[in-house]
């Protein structure tokens, strides 16, 4: 049993901290900047709330974090009331935020200057697998570190994997998106396309699902889709946040991320129909207006 923390108790966050006292058995203090969600949350799974990240992180061992974006992280983990003001010498950070390569190494750096390590670790799963304890994580940070804090993980992870030094997660989890984009633009055009030359749909998915067509995204939402129900997953709004990362990373190293860009403002295009928490298969809403 370790002592942890976890700052932040979105849709993602609730279920973690929750798995990290259920299933690992750890003594788990809670920040949220809402504080009648960590109230809530303690009375849920008991443990204790804490009225700021720096007096969550006192004495824990992990600190872990899954908030909305990089400026939401700064805002948890620096300034005098922020987790490393906490937090004891030796003492790991775990980021699960969705974040840029940027900030990770930014954090691990003053993080080291600390006396404390940094590990940048997205998720992937949504919202499902948060609460199924079945995320896979994309851990960027040194060996040691990711050593430790492996097994702590194991509460709500189905995969861990090491990619390398500190952002190689956040760079990993952006490949991840950038494929989620393209696969659920391809499936959208696809229903589409199917309506529209009088094809049975149900019949016309069957047929290509066990073929070079099938994905997650074709298992999962083609009914969804079809049916133009959007509120089963991750919201356009924060897609475009993701997306906004990978371009913005890719303009530094120079890659060319064609589909991904147009991806992106199809996604703009949702938001401006009013899907902004749609899930991100309401891409076919835009073929279909």
């Amino acid at each position: 049993m370790a002592k942890v923390v976890f700052l932040g108790l979105g849709v993602m966050g609730y279920p973690m901290a929750g798995h990290l006292r259920t299933r690992g058995g750890h003594e788990v203090t809670v920040y949220n900047r809402t504080g009648a969600k960590a109230n809530a949350w303690v009375n849920a799974f008991g443990g204790r709330a804490a009225p700021t990240p720096r007096e969550a992180a006192a004495d824990a061992d992990f600190v872990f974090a899954c908030v909305g974006n990089d400026d939401d992280l700064r805002s948890v983990v620096l300034g005098p009331d922020g987790a490393f003001a906490g937090m004891k010498p030796g003492a790991i950070f775990v980021d699960h935020t969705t974040a840029s390569a940027g900030v990770a190494r930014e954090l691990q750096e003053k993080a080291v200057a600390l006396g404390l390590d940094f590990l940048d670790a997205p998720v992937s799963g949504g919202q499902a697998g948060a609460e199924n304890g079945a995320l896979t994580i994309m851990v960027g940070g040194n060996d040691k570190s990711f050593a430790a804090a492996e097994p702590v993980m194991q509460s709500y992870a189905k995969m861990i994997v090491h990619l390398g030094a500190s952002g190689s997660g956040q760079l990993a989890k952006m490949v991840n998106q950038i494929c989620i984009a393209g696969v659920v633009q391809g499936l959208a055009e696809a229903i589409h396309f199917a309506k529209s030359a009088d094809l049975d749909v149900e019949k016309t998915i069957a047929a290509i699902s066990k073929g070079a067509a099938q994905s997650w995204q074709m298992e999962n939402r083609w009914q969804t889709m079809t049916a133009g129900k959007f509120d089963f997953g991750f919201a356009v709004d924060w897609m475009r946040k993701d997306l906004g990362i990978v371009l913005d990373e890719a303009r530094r190293t120079g890659a060319r991320l064609p589909l991904t860009a147009l991806v992106d403002q199809f996604y703009a295009d949702v938001q401006a129909s009013g899907g902004n928490r749609w899930d991100t298969s309401s891409l076919i809403s835009r073929l279909e207006k």
